[in-house]
C-alpha cells in the first residue's frame, strides 16, 4: 500500500489555507530567523526544536499584533454592545497552528519553514496543550470564542489563568495516575501581560449599614492580573481578546506579622492568595463544594465585572476617563452569558457594584442586572448542580449572603402573589434551600436573575423546562430557549482533517468554512462513484497516520484495515463506557466460541480522564485495560478485536483521533447528556455514529436520517417509565445468557487473574445500583451493533452514510450556534466587514 502523505506533504499540494507568495515566504524566513536569534541564550549557539518552535510562535504571533490592535480600535470607535462570555473553563488545545489556518498564512509558513530545512508538524508538535478545562462545557467556550470572532462580534472571553490546567493522565498497570500539568513550564509565547490592569478583589471583612449605604469592611484583598490571549476570527483581520486572570498577593499581603518579627512567615503566606490561579479543579458533571473554588468563582467575576465598568464607563481608544456615568444604557451596551452556574456570582456582585457603589436604587439595578445577564444550563445530573453551604458564604462573602437574601426575598413574595397558599412551591423555587446544612442554589439564582435561560440541545432544553426549572418556566415561559451546541469548522476541520477539507473543496469551493450549512451540496454526490472513492481514501489515510502515530507512541501495532471504533469522552457513569466494555467481552466471547467464523475486524478504541477523586471512574479505566490485556494477547483472537486505552486523551489528542474514526460511540442513557459536541466532531469528519436519542444525536438523526446513523436503545420516556416501574438489573442478566456471561467473566476475575475481586465493586453497581440502566439496554446495543458489522462489509455502501452524514452536518457549526445566541439573546447583530489589514492605512 502506497505510503500516505504527511500533512506538510498535502499542504504543499493545495493552496485553501492562503496564498504563498515569494515576498510573504522571504518575510516569514527573514522574521523567524530574527526571532530565532533573539530566542537563542547568548552562551548557546545550537537551537532547539523548542526553539525553532517559539521562534515561529513569534513569527505568527507578529501577524496578529497589528489586527488586535486594529480590532481594538475600531471597537473603540464603533462602541458597539459588547459581549462577555464568562466560563471557569477555556478547553483551548494548542495555538500555532488554528493562528495560521485562520490568518491564511498556514501555506507560506509551511514553505519557509521547509526551506529552512525543518518540518512544520514537528514544532507544532512541541507545543503544550492549553489544558484549561475538563471537557465538553471548556472547549464549547473555546470554539464559541472562535465564532465570535469569525462573525465580528466585539466578544471577550474571561477567566482564568491556571498555572495548572487539567492533570496528565498516565496508565500506570492499568490504573490512571494524576500529573499535574505545569504548562507554563516554558512559557506561553501566546498571552501578553497586561499589570497596567491589575485590580483589586475582596474576600471575608464585614458588612456596616450606615446612613451613606452599606460598606463592606475589613477585607482581605487579592490582587487580578489579566493576561490576554488573541483570538483571530476566520481570514477576516478581526482578532478579539481572552483575558485570564491570575491571582497576586498585594505587597502589604500579612506583611502586619512584620511587627512581630515573622517576616519570612509573611512572604512566604503570599502563596495562600497565588493559591485562587493555581489549579483548574479536574471535575467535570460533579459539584465540589470547597471554598477554594467558590474564591475561584468570585475571584473571576469580581475582576471581570470592574473591568466591563471601566470599558463601559470610558468606550474610548486609550482612555481611562469616564465619559458615561448614567447605568440606564448598560444593557444595551453589555451582555453577559454565564457558562453554567461557575460565575453565577456576576448577579450579586454586579447589585452590589450599582447599589452599593454606584448609588443605583434596588429595583433599577435589579432591571439592569436581568436584562445584561443569560444563563446556559449544561446539565441535569442532580450532582452537577452547585449548591453552595450559607455558613461558607457568610464567611467568605457576607455582603453578597445580603444581597443573595433581597433578591430571594423579593422573587417569594411575588411567587406567593401569584400562588397564594402554595408552600410547597416557594419551597421549590428558593434560592436558600433549607435543611440540616442551609445552602445557596446556584441555579436558582441564574434563572431569576437572568433574562434568558438556555439548554444546549433540543431534547435537554425541553427537559430543563419540563422538569429542572419547571416551576419557573411555569413563572416566565418566554425567559425558555435552547441553542443546540456547535463546533468550530475551523479546528475541527480544515485544521485537523485537510484531506478531506481538500476533497470538499475541490467540489464546492471553500465558502462552507464560514457557512457549514454549504455542505448539504454535497448531496447530489451520495452515489458518485469518484467522490465515493476519494472520501474512502482520505479515511484510509487518516487510518494509517494514526495506525503509525499508535505504534510510535503507544508501541501497539494495529490492523489499518479493521473498523476503528472510538469511544471518547470524560469518563462517567452516564457516558457508559461500560456499556461498550460489555459489548468487547461478548465479541471476544463469540470469537472463542466459533473461532472459524468470518468476523469484521475492530479495533476499539476507548479514552477520556476520571476525575481523582471518581473511584468507579477509575475503576472503568482499569476494567478496559484489563479487558485489553486478556483479548489483545489471545493468539485465537489476532488481529481481529484489539482493545486499546488512549491515554491522556486531550484536544491534541481529539485532532488526530477524529479524523480516522470509522465509528463514534454516543452511548449515553437517553435524558443524561445535555448535548456531547464530540458527537458533532466525528460526524463533520466522516464517522458514523452508534448512539442513543439523547442530546444533539437527536437533532443529528433529524438531519442526517436515523436510517444513516445507528441509533438504539431506550428513549427519555421508556427511562421515565422504567423509573416508575423500577429498573430490575437481575431480569435482564437471567434472561440474556451472554450477557451473564461476560457480567460473570468481569466478576469472577477472568480478567484480573491476579485480583479475583477488583471488579466487584462495578459489577455491585450494575447489578443493585445502576442509575444508568446499562443492562436495560444491552441487548438493543449488541443488535445494533451487529448492523455496524452488517454495514461495514459493503464499503461502498458504508461511504455513501460516510459522505451524507458530512452533507448534512451544516447545522452543527459554532457559528450558527453563536448567531442564534446573538439575535435571540444578546440584541447584536453578526457582521461579515472586514477590518483593513494592518499594511492597509485607515479610512
Amino acid at each position: 500500500m502506497a505510503k500516505p502523505l504527511t500533512d506538510q506533504e498535502k499542504r504543499r499540494q493545495i493552496s485553501i489555507r492562503g496564498i504563498v507568495g515569494v515576498e510573504n515566504v522571504a518575510e516569514l524566513k527573514k522574521s523567524f530567523n530574527r526571532h530565532l536569534h533573539f530566542t537563542l541564550v547568548k552562551d548557546r549557539n545550537v537551537a532547539t526544536t523548542r526553539d525553532y518552535y517559539f521562534a515561529l510562535a513569534h513569527t505568527v504571533r507578529d501577524h496578529l499584533v497589528g489586527r488586535w490592535i486594529r480590532t481594538q480600535q475600531h471597537y473603540y470607535e464603533r462602541d458597539p454592545k459588547r459581549i462577555y462570555y464568562l466560563s471557569l473553563e477555556f478547553y483551548m488545545g494548542r495555538t500555532l497552528q488554528n493562528t495560521m489556518v485562520n490568518l491564511g498564512l498556514q501555506n507560506a509558513c509551511d514553505e519557509a519553514i521547509y526551506q529552512l530545512g525543518l518540518d512544520l508538524e514537528e514544532l507544532e508538535e512541541i507545543e503544550e496543550d492549553a489544558g484549561l478545562g475538563n471537557g465538553g462545557l471548556g472547549r464549547l467556550a473555546a470554539c464559541f470564542l472562535d465564532s465570535m470572532a469569525t462573525l465580528g462580534l466585539a466578544a471577550y472571553g474571561y477567566g482564568i489563568r491556571y498555572e495548572f490546567g487539567i492533570f496528565n493522565q498516565k496508565i500506570v498497570n492499568g490504573w490512571q495516575v494524576e500529573e499535574a500539568d505545569d504548562w507554563l513550564r516554558y512559557g506561553n509565547p501566546w498571552e501578553k501581560a497586561r499589570p497596567e490592569y491589575m485590580l483589586p478583589v475582596h474576600f471575608y471583612g464585614r458588612v456596616e449599614h450606615t446612613p451613606d449605604g452599606v460598606k463592606w469592611l475589613d477585607t482581605q484583598v487579592v490582587l487580578a492580573m489579566p493576561y490576554d490571549t488573541p483570538v483571530p476570527g476566520y481570514k477576516n483581520n478581526t482578532v478579539n481578546t481572552m483575558r485570564l486572570w491570575s491571582a497576586k498577593a498585594p505587597n502589604d499581603f500579612k506583611l502586619q506579622d512584620f511587627n512581630v518579627g515573622d517576616y519570612i512567615e509573611a512572604v512566604l503566606d503570599r502563596n495562600l492568595a497565588e493559591n485562587i490561579s493555581r489549579v483548574l479543579y479536574p471535575n467535570d458533571n460533579f459539584f465540589e463544594g470547597k471554598e477554594l473554588r467558590l474564591k475561584q468563582e468570585y475571584f473571576v467575576v469580581a475582576a471581570t465585572l470592574q473591568d466591563i465598568i471601566r470599558r463601559f464607563k470610558s468606550s474610548k481608544f486609550g482612555c481611562r476617563d469616564p465619559v458615561r456615568t448614567c447605568f440606564e444604557t448598560f444593557p444595551d451596551k453589555v451582555a453577559i452569558q454565564l457558562n453554567d452556574t461557575h460565575p453565577a456570582l456576576s448577579i450579586p456582585e454586579l447589585m452590589r457594584i450599582l447599589v452599593d457603589v454606584e448609588k443605583v436604587d434596588w429595583d433599577k439595578a435589579w432591571e439592569i442586572t436581568k436584562k445584561t445577564c443569560a444563563y446556559t444550563n449544561h446539565t441535569v445530573l442532580p450532582e452537577a448542580l452547585e449548591r453552595w453551604p450559607v455558613s461558607m458564604f457568610e464567611k467568605l462573602l457576607p455582603r453578597h449572603l445580603e444581597i443573595i437574601y433581597a433578591i430571594n426575598q423579593r422573587h417569594l413574595d411575588h411567587v406567593a402573589a401569584l400562588f397564594p397558599g402554595d408552600v410547597d412551591r416557594l419551597r421549590r423555587m428558593s434560592v436558600i434551600e433549607e435543611g440540616d446544612c442551609k445552602r445557596i442554589n446556584m441555579a436558582h439564582l441564574c434563572v431569576i436573575g437572568s433574562h434568558a435561560v438556555n439548554g444546549v440541545a433540543r431534547i435537554h432544553s425541553e427537559i430543563v423546562k419540563q422538569s429542572v426549572f419547571k416551576d419557573f418556566y411555569e413563572l416566565e415561559p418566554e425567559k425558555f430557549q435552547n441553542k443546540t451546541n456547535g463546533i468550530t469548522p475551523r479546528r475541527w476541520l480544515l485544521l485537523c482533517n485537510p484531506g478531506l477539507a481538500d476533497t470538499i473543496v475541490e467540489k464546492i469551493g471553500e465558502e462552507f468554512l464560514t457557512d457549514l450549512s454549504q455542505l448539504k451540496k454535497l448531496l447530489p454526490l451520495v452515489s458518485d462513484e469518484v467522490f465515493i472513492r476519494d472520501v474512502a481514501k482520505v479515511k484510509q489515510e487518516n487510518k494509517l497516520k494514526f495506525s503509525a502515530f499508535l505504534e510510535k507512541e503507544y508501541k501497539v501495532k494495529i490492523n489499518p484495515s479493521s473498523m476503528f471504533d472510538v469511544h471518547v469522552k470524560r469518563i462517567h457513569e452516564y457516558k457508559r463506557q461500560l456499556l461498550n466494555c460489555l459489548h468487547v467481552v461478548t465479541l471476544y466471547n463469540r470469537i472463542k466460541r466459533d473461532p472459524a467464523k468470518a468476523f469484521v475486524p475492530r479495533t476499539v478504541m476507548i479514552g477520556g480522564k476520571a476525575a481523582p477523586g471518581y473511584h468507579m471512574a477509575k475503576l472503568i479505566i482499569k476494567l478496559v485495560t484489563s479487558i485489553g490485556d486478556v483479548v489483545n494477547h489471545d493468539p485465537v483472537v489476532g488481529d481481529r478485536l484489539k482493545v486499546i486505552f488512549l491515554e491522556n486523551y486531550r484536544v491534541s489528542l481529539a485532532e488526530k483521533v477524529i479524523p480516522a474514526a470509522d465509528l463514534s460511540q454516543q452511548i449515553s442513557t437517553a435524558g443524561t447528556e445535555a448535548s456531547g459536541t464530540g458527537n458533532m466532531k466525528f460526524m463533520l469528519n466522516g464517522a458514523l455514529t452508534i448512539g442513543t436519542m439523547d442530546g444533539a444525536n437527536v437533532e443529528m438523526a433529524e438531519e442526517a436520517g436515523a436510517e444513516n446513523l445507528f441509533i438504539f436503545g431506550l428513549r427519555v420516556e421508556d427511562v421515565e417509565a422504567l423509573d416508575r416501574k423500577g429498573y430490575n438489573a437481575r431480569e435482564y442478566y437471567d434472561h440474556l445468557p451472554e450477557l451473564k456471561q461476560a457480567v460473570d467473566q468481569i466478576s469472577s476475575g477472568f480478567f484480573s487473574p491476579k485480583e479475583p475481586d477488583c471488579f466487584k465493586d462495578i459489577v455491585n453497581m450494575l447489578m443493585h445500583h445502576d442509575r444508568f440502566k446499562v443492562f436495560a439496554d444491552y441487548e438493543a446495543y449488541m443488535q445494533c451493533q451487529a448492523q455496524v458489522d452488517q454495514l461495514y462489509r459493503n464499503p461502498k455502501e458504508w461511504t455513501k452514510k460516510v459522505i451524507r452524514n458530512i452533507a448534512c452536518s451544516g447545522k452543527f457549526s459554532s457559528d450558527r450556534t453563536i448567531t442564534e445566541y446573538a439575535r435571540e439573546i444578546w440584541g447584536v447583530e453578526p457582521s461579515d466587514l472586514q477590518i483593513p489589514p494592518p499594511n492597509i492605512p485607515r479610512d
